[in-house]
């Protein structure tokens, strides 16, 4: 092995720094103890004392600056007498900074060399031939193993009786009779009452419209065959002065029947004719028409309601 040359031993690059630092203190201490003496005669002179930090580098301490006194005042004619002032608390020295001590430098060590690659063994060309597998022995027919016996069931066991007394059922109290409620009965029969009047006074209504209904009924039935008859003799009344303006054609054979739709005013005037269905001859359809336009005004009827403004009038040539 070769032993190498351990390197040269470097100082901190602190310590050069505080040593100066620790120098402007002591240097700035004593200053101030010769000053202060000064002071108990004469006024006291200010003092300006940098203090230099120290460099974070090991770079070379800077001079301390020299301390820089202000030109003394004259003194004035009869000072007045001043108090002694009190001598200022003096600084208390700053703690020397520890030197860093700066690890020992390790002896590089060299990394072992690299395996150098071995040459890969060739690939044998031919395979290798495959040796015959013995064979497996057969397995034996294990012998049939005994059924395990059944474990015989338990038998159930009695219930055991209940040595606890039963307990006594409550007794459902009676209930109190409420006392009657007069006014509620009262109440009660008044409105079966009312009901009751109500139900028959709607029955007589009803019996009274049956027998209104059965009046008027009968009523209705007498004037419409009034009516009826006053109806018929109404029509019967044109018809007679219609026949008694027609003028027969000759050669007329058989009794043929026309019907005609007639319109009039209220005062019986005709205003238009329609054969609603012929007699089948049409020269007594033609007579029958100009026999009711000679015949207008028509007959009235006695009662106005009677009136219809169209009338169906049937006619035949040989009725009287």
């Amino acid at each position: 092995m070769n032993d190498r040359a351990a390197p040269p031993r470097r100082e901190p690059p602190g310590r050069k720094a505080s040593a100066a630092l620790t120098a402007a203190v002591h240097l700035g201490l004593a200053l101030f103890l010769f000053f202060g003496i000064r002071w108990q005669s004469q006024p006291p002179a200010s003092l300006e004392v940098e203090l230099a930090s120290a460099p974070p580098s090991a770079a070379p301490p800077a001079a301390a600056p020299e301390p820089t006194t202000r030109p003394e005042p004259k003194p004035q004619a009869k000072p007045e007498p001043r108090p002694e002032p009190k001598p200022e608390p003096r600084p208390e020295p700053r703690p020397e900074p520890k030197p860093v001590v700066q690890p020992k430098p390790v002896a590089k060590v060299e990394p072992p060399p690299e395996p150098k690659p071995q040459p890969k063994p060739e690939i044998a060309t031919r395979a290798p031939e495959k040796k015959p597998e013995p064979k497996k022995p057969e397995p034996k027919p294990e012998p049939p193993r005994p059924e395990p016996k059944k474990p015989e069931p338990k038998k159930p066991e009695p219930p055991k009786p209940d040595t606890k007394p039963p307990e006594p059922k409550a007794q459902a109290k009676p209930l109190e009779p409420t006392p009657p409620d007069y006014l509620k009965q009262q109440l009660e029969q008044e409105r079966k009452r009312a009901e009751a009047a109500r139900r028959e006074q709607e029955a007589k209504q009803a019996e009274q419209a049956r027998l209104a209904g059965m009046l008027n009924a009968d009523a209705a039935r007498a004037s419409a065959a009034s009516t009826k008859g006053n109806f018929d003799k109404y029509k019967l009344a044109i018809q007679q002065k219609v026949r008694g303006n027609l003028l027969r054609p000759p050669g007329l054979s058989g009794n043929p029947e026309a019907v005609f739709e007639v319109d009039q005013l209220p005062s019986g005037e005709v205003l238009a004719i329609r054969l609603k269905r012929s007699s089948g001859i049409p020269a007594l359809d033609d007579a029958i028409e100009r026999s009711i336009r000679r015949s207008s005004p028509l007959p009235l009827p006695e009662q106005r309601d009677l009136f219809q403004r169209t009338l169906e009038l049937r006619f035949r040539p040989l009725e009287d």
